[in-house]
């Protein structure tokens, strides 16, 4: 799913919307959705960003999901509506206690990112008008708030991550790499459907496999001998924990040396041949090492976000909250298109149609 959050906030520097509202009213900016540490979350700030969520969802993945995506049940008794409110109030809370800590790791805003939002929450008054507005709380002062809100958080979240060792072993990353050919026992229909071959069928599929196997292992190049056999040899990475495309095939996988092909391996899918072409793929290892390093990142950040949100007092005004009504008010970002006088600056045509 596209995420959403800073670069939604982001996107008030230029973007139009458009807004279709079904029975429901205005959410009054002075309202309070929340206390954090004793500071008031208004629901002009809190409904500004929510719509801002809501627009970029419903301009990507509307079209997709449908009219009814909001109302969608994801899982028992909670809407697709619940689950995003749910996130962005974590992003909330969070960017709060971001702002309490900004001391402890000596961040603030200069006077060229003051202006930046200034300039921001101008441009968005410009591209709206007083529907719009109204519908997303958009006057400049909860324009500016979000924004300042969201350029902590992200200067604070480099800080915080700053000390995370990016150190990683080649053990700890360590991917290998094998060659492999799948021997399916479905086949396909006609109409384009596929069905279960039959015992006979299953049989022959098998000796293929077989014979391909002792080919391979008698020393005849893996992916030339598969598309002489007009097969398809697929390559991939993998590490200890890796359970696709099959646990069986992968469990086997791991118990290969380098070079070494495997017997025919069978599972539910059908059959497979591989060989382990690497116990330590390069570009893949170290690939590898920048995600464990981003997940040493994540990890911390996160930590400390929840340990912060415990030492704070939050307390929610649900009553408030549920006003923000993601099913009774469409709010989407109109693309570069359907804005007649878009035809300005790079920045503001790369805001409107990423």
């Amino acid at each position: 799913m596209r995420k959403t959050g800073k670069r939604a906030a982001a996107a008030a520097v230029a973007a139009a919307l458009a807004v279709s509202a079904a029975g429901c009213g205005p959410v009054k900016d002075s309202d309070v959705v929340m206390t954090i540490g004793g500071e008031e979350v208004t629901a002009g700030t809190a409904n500004f960003f929510a719509r801002y969520q809501q627009a970029e969802y419903e301009t990507y993945y509307a079209g997709a999901m449908g009219e009814d995506m909001w109302s969608t049940e994801i899982s028992k008794g909670k809407t697709y509506e619940d689950t995003v409110k749910e996130q962005i109030l974590e992003m909330l809370e969070n960017m709060y206690v971001l702002e309490d800590h900004m001391g402890e790791y000596k961040v603030e805003l200069t006077e060229e990112e003051k202006n930046q939002i200034t300039e921001a929450a101008k441009k968005f008054d410009e591209a709206n008008g007083l529907e719009e507005k109204g519908a997303v709380s958009g006057e400049k002062k909860n324009v500016e708030r979000m924004l300042t809100l969201v350029t902590i958080q992200e200067k604070m979240q480099k800080a915080m991550v700053a000390d995370v060792d990016t150190e990683v072993s080649d053990e700890e990353a360590a991917q290998k790499s094998m060659q492999y050919v799948h021997f399916p026992l479905t086949k396909e229909k006609e109409d384009g459907s596929t069905e279960q071959m039959t015992e006979e069928e299953k049989a022959e599929t098998k000796k293929k496999a077989e014979e391909f196997q002792k080919a391979v292992k008698g020393g005849a190049d893996f992916a030339k001998t598969a598309a002489d056999k007009k097969l398809e040899a697929e390559t991939m990475t993998f590490d200890e924990e890796s359970t696709n495309p099959d646990e069986g095939l992968m469990t086997k996988a791991n118990e290969l040396g380098e070079g070494e092909v495997s017997e025919v391996i069978t599972t539910d899918g059908g059959y497979y041949v591989l060989k382990l072409t690497s116990l330590l793929d390069r570009e893949a290892t170290d690939n590898e090492k920048e995600v464990i390093v981003e997940e040493r990142k994540e990890k911390q950040y996160k930590d400390l976000c929840e340990e912060w949100k415990k030492e704070a007092k939050i307390e929610v005004n649900e009553k408030v909250w549920d006003k923000i009504s993601f099913e009774k008010k469409g709010i989407k970002m109109k693309l570069q298109e359907e804005i007649p006088y878009a035809e300005g600056s790079d920045t503001e045509k790369s805001d409107q149609a990423e």
